[in-house]
C-alpha cells in the first residue's frame, strides 16, 4: 500500500510540474521574426557564393593558395603519429580520398611501414611541407628528393 501511495504521490508532483512551468513561457512570434530578418546566413552555400571562382569552375590561384598556407607542420606530424596507419594525415595534407582509403585498406600502409616513412619524411622536411600538400601520390616522398 506504501508503494501505491509513494507511486501516486510521485505522479501528482510531476504532473503539477509540467502544468506549472508550461504557463510561465509565452513566445513572442514578432520577436522570433525580427531575429531571422536580422540574422546572418551562415551556411556553406552561402560560402561558397563569396569563393572567387574562375571561368572554368575551379578555384581561383588566391583561394588554392590559402588552402594550402593553412597546413602546418606540427598538425600533420601529430596526426601521423597518433592516426597514421588510418591515413588521416594524408587526409589532412589534402591528398585525394582513395589515398588514404588505401592506408585502411593495405592493413594499417602496407602494415605500418608508410606511415612510419611518412613520419620520418615528415620531421627531415619540417621547414616546408608543401611538396605534401595535396599530393595524390600514395608514398608522398616519390618524386619529391
Amino acid at each position: 500500500m506504501k508503494k501505491i501511495f509513494l507511486l501516486a504521490l510521485i505522479a501528482l508532483s510531476s504532473i503539477g510540474a509540467f502544468a506549472a512551468s508550461g504557463s510561465q513561457y509565452v513566445v513572442d512570434d514578432q520577436k522570433v521574426e525580427q531575429l531571422f530578418t536580422n540574422s546572418v546566413d551562415a551556411s556553406l552555400s552561402a560560402l561558397s557564393d563569396q569563393t572567387v571562382m574562375n571561368a572554368t569552375g575551379n578555384l581561383a590561384a588566391q583561394g588554392a593558395q590559402f588552402r594550402s598556407s593553412d597546413k602546418t607542420f606540427v598538425a600533420a606530424i601529430l596526426l601521423n603519429f597518433f592516426l597514421g596507419g588510418l591515413g588521416i594525415h594524408r587526409l589532412y595534407l589534402g591528398t585525394a580520398t582513395l589515398t588514404w582509403v588505401g592506408y585502411i585498406l593495405s592493413f594499417c600502409g602496407i602494415f605500418g611501414i608508410v606511415p612510419l616513412i611518412d613520419f620520418i619524411v615528415l620531421i627531415v622536411h619540417n621547414d616546408d611541407i608543401s611538396p605534401y600538400v595535396d599530393n595524390t601520390q600514395f608514398f608522398m616522398w616519390a618524386g619529391n628528393a
